[in-house]
């Protein structure tokens, strides 16, 4: 049982700007709601020192806030309205909650995002107003043991994985104590196609078509959503994901290709799309889609800058049907997956976002309603939605007290939904997180490891 024991509204350390900061249409269309992070740490001789952990984290937080001061900000609905938002940098600050557990930190097993994580991060109403709603929401729970953990929400309009993980880093530097500083590339107009730059091409929507819904079924979703969800967490070995490498590029035409061939993403993702098409026993015909992201930050030209704040990710799509992806190699699968990376360049990503710039309404590409319910398009049986943490900086998120022995997703899971995490070990070896219906998990944890 976890019991909030205080609540503290942590502002910037010193004044800053008050103005309204434009959001460019990249933001526009990500969900509003906050995205969920756990970090677990044991139990120190820094925490049981007198250095009280949450001052350590109010103090800290407060200094960050100062750099990334249009995270202390609140939401609007803008004017122009089709379910856009603006900024206000005000300064209202960050709720951080103060919890105590008494579970024990080893009661956590391998960090599977259960209902018992869900526990340790902060739970918004998203039937609160807009402007009410905290951008960044923060709760340091201790547990029985001596450890803590740190939950951690960012409204994803905000931030994506690099930007986030910035904020982070610059957090816990000022808690240790150490520098330098390096402040984020606050500017987001910076994403604007200038008119030299306009884009060549024009962007094919058909990425962002609704996904396909399963065979002989009018409207499957509204059934899918009904069905009880469950969540595994799962590892590949180093050895497990080379494996998969090797048989990917068994056919990869190195001659004719760069002589680069298929990444551990390229066959791991691949191979999880293959089980769970199988696992789920859909049809030959049936249509499937990978949905996953790109980060664009190197795409343009100029790169954007190193540390801009904001989001830089694009959607990408990789279809079949159940039938080809089942009865081709896995070489096949992660061909899909390339093509579809390649397709990310930087004609397509202006096009991307100037095609957002004009849409009516961003809300409809939204996965969840302003009341954080799923809405809109659902990508869960057929289809699957993968996210990679591969190549981000995770780890050594250290308060003073040590690095986390565990950093992984919150439980804010559908069905489908999937996170490749590198294991915190750095030994080659990959976490998949990942939300099924619970009728065909057993069969696809059976796939996963049988297939390799």
């Amino acid at each position: 049982m976890v019991t909030v024991k205080a609540t503290h509204t942590v502002r910037p350390a010193e004044p800053t700007p008050e103005e309204i900061m434009y959001i460019n249409s990249c933001d526009q269309i990500k969900d509003i709601t906050h995205t969920p992070t756990i970090y677990f740490y044991k139990n120190s001789e820094a925490l049981d020192s007198e250095n009280d952990a949450v001052s350590i984290l109010r103090d800290s937080l407060s200094k960050a806030l100062f750099l990334f001061y249009p995270l202390a900000g609140r939401l609007n609905w803008a004017a122009e309205g089709g379910s856009r938002v603006e900024l206000h940098c005000n300064g209202k600050g960050v709720p951080l909650f103060e919890a105590e557990s008494d579970a024990a930190v080893e009661d956590f097993g391998d960090f599977t995002p259960t209902a018992a994580i869900q526990a340790l991060i902060p739970s918004v109403d998203y039937t609160t107003p807009i402007d009410e709603i905290p951008l960044v929401i923060v709760q340091l729970t201790r547990f029985r043991c001596g450890g803590v953990s740190v939950g951690l929400g960012i409204s994803h309009v905000m931030a994506d994985g690099p930007s986030a993980l910035h904020f982070v880093d610059e957090w816990t530097k000022f808690a240790r104590g150490v520098g330098p500083a390096v402040p984020p590339f606050l500017d987001r107009k910076v994403l604007e196609t200038p008119p030299e730059k306009a884009p060549a091409v024009k962007f094919d929507p058909a990425v962002l078509r609704r996904p396909p819904t399963l065979v002989g079924e009018d409207d499957s979703s509204l059934e899918q959503r009904k069905k009880p969800i469950g969540v595994a967490f799962l590892t590949l070995t180093k050895l497990q994901i080379e494996k998969l490498r090797n048989k990917a590029n068994l056919d990869f035409d190195y001659e004719n290709s760069g002589g680069r061939g298929y990444s551990r993403f390229e066959a791991v993702a691949a191979h999880i799309w293959r089980c769970t098409s199988k696992a789920r026993g859909h049809v030959a015909e049936q249509q499937t889609s990978l949905h996953f992201v790109a980060d664009f930050r190197n795409k343009l030209q100029p790169p954007l800058p190193k540390n801009y704040f904001g989001n830089a990710l694009i959607r990408v799509e990789a279809t079949d049907t159940s039938g080809s992806l089942l009865l081709n190699p896995i070489g096949a699968a992660s061909r899909k997956i390339r093509e579809a990376v390649e397709k990310v360049t930087e004609d397509t990503v202006r096009a991307y976002l100037d095609y957002l710039k004009e849409l009516p309404d961003v809300g409809r590409f939204r996965s969840l309603d302003n009341s954080g319910r799923p809405k809109g398009d659902f990508y869960g049986n057929p289809n699957l939605a993968i996210i990679s943490w591969m190549s981000l900086p995770l780890y050594g998120a250290d308060f003073g007290w040590g690095n986390e022995i565990h950093l992984g997703p919150g439980p804010m899971g559908f069905d489908g939904k999937t996170f490749i995490i590198p294991t915190r070990e750095g030994n080659g070896s990959f976490n998949v997180a990942i939300w099924l219906q619970e009728e065909y998990m057993g069969a696809f944890k059976n796939f996963l490891y049988d297939g390799i």
